[in-house]
């Protein structure tokens, strides 16, 4: 939860949301993709109730928090990822490793993939590694434009949270209306992964954090059964949810789902006494939350890394072995990258903060010229017999 307190309830459902994408993706669980969008209405959630704590402050702190949080094991995974694929051999791995990751770099991955046509339900293509980071494009997108939204409206004095909650109602309603617009049957992956149609999530996590929402939560009667019908719900949601071929979900469902999970952190957020606060509060959802960055980082790679030919497993054995995989990489990750630069490395802020942003920034554009590309398989056209047409 950022640099505040955190709350159990909320990194449980940090647990819930990464769990739900790895058994998604590993086949097991065909809405487990929902969680993406749990994840982004957390993210909505929490960096909007600290921009405005914060109140008149730079966005540049807030961009500079955002940047020890999340830059490092990004920058890691990244260039391990890259180094593994090329020690490997493998051509197709390796190849959208290199033609991929520079946008990763730039935060635009989620635009590229849809410039490459790469579509989403059929898990990205053939090997991309960075296919799945689709959705860190579209949360930095939104983390630096929304800080200076709300940075405006707070320094133009008044009742801050009421504009904040008005601008993030009616955008993210701007948002499902080009959701619902652009939308076609045949492949819905624009919409699915575009930052202007996927903007809602965000934005409603955000709206459940101002003023006038908080003001109604906090009014709601027996907030233990309604935390626990929203539960509920969302669960529902999970289980009946097909993402190729629910169109419904296109058509006002996610927005609905979206809505549901961001009142349900509002309300886990005033209710952590709540026997549903309390079960998302259990201590290895709570574990797996606090990894749930990192290990959303590395499991796609390692997904495909193990694949079921390398290693000659299937089902829930390979499953198991790639989820520890993970889990390993992304424990390591938090240990010996991610805290220590975010809580307890000096240089990591101010000018030579900046300057190490700088330097890593230029290290993996390095990479990417330095690694050289796959060889491209030559055809030897000569033996082709190219029969005669006669009249």
């Amino acid at each position: 939860m950022s640099e505040t307190k955190r709350l159990p309830g909320l990194d449980g459902l940090r647990g819930v949301a990464v769990a739900g994408v790895l058994l998604f993706h590993a086949g097991h669980f065909g809405g487990g993709f929902l969680g993406v969008d749990l994840f982004f209405a957390l993210s909505g959630f929490l960096i909007t109730g600290l921009l405005l704590r914060d109140g008149t402050g730079s966005p540049r702190a807030f961009w500079g928090r955002r940047a020890r949080r999340l830059l490092p094991a990004l920058t890691v995974m990244l260039a391990g990822t890259t180094l593994a694929v090329w020690a490997l051999g493998d051509k197709n791995l390796w190849s959208t490793a290199l033609a991929d990751g520079p946008w990763v770099q730039a935060n635009l991955v989620n635009w590229h993939l849809l410039a490459e046509s790469a579509a989403y339900w059929d898990r990205f293509g053939p090997g991309r590694v960075f296919g799945h980071l689709w959705s860190i494009a579209v949360e930095e997108q939104f983390y630096l434009l929304w800080p200076v939204v709300v940075l405006l409206i707070v320094r133009a004095g008044g009742r801050a949270g009421h504009r904040v909650a008005l601008v993030a109602a009616l955008a993210s309603v701007l948002s499902l209306v080009l959701m619902v617009f652009l939308f076609t049957p045949s492949d819905s992956t624009r919409v699915y992964t575009g930052t202007d149609t996927r903007a809602f999530s965000l934005l409603l996590g955000a709206l459940m954090a101002t003023a006038p929402a908080t003001r109604l939560v906090s009014k709601v009667a027996s907030r233990e059964v309604v935390l626990a019908l929203l539960f509920g719900v969302l669960a529902v949601f999970w289980l009946v949810a097909d993402g190729e071929n629910a169109h419904w979900l296109f058509r006002g469902g996610l927005f609905a789902h979206s809505l549901l999970a961001a009142a349900l952190i509002a309300l886990c957020a005033q209710t952590p006494g709540s026997p549903v606060t309390r079960a998302l509060g259990w201590a290895p959802l709570r574990g797996l939350g606090s990894v749930s960055y990192s290990l959303y980082l590395w499991h796609w790679p390692v997904f495909l890394v193990l694949s079921e030919e390398r290693i000659g497993m299937t089902g829930w054995a390979r499953t198991a072995i790639v989820c520890a995989v993970s889990l390993a990489l992304a424990v390591l990750s938090k240990v010996l990258v991610e805290d220590p630069i975010r809580f307890r490395a000096t240089w990591a802020r101010g000018r030579t903060g900046v300057g190490a942003v700088a330097v890593a920034t230029l290290a993996l554009a390095a990479l990417w010229v330095a690694v050289p590309r796959p060889p491209v398989v030559q055809v030897d056209v000569t033996g082709l017999v190219v029969p005669m047409v006669t009249s």
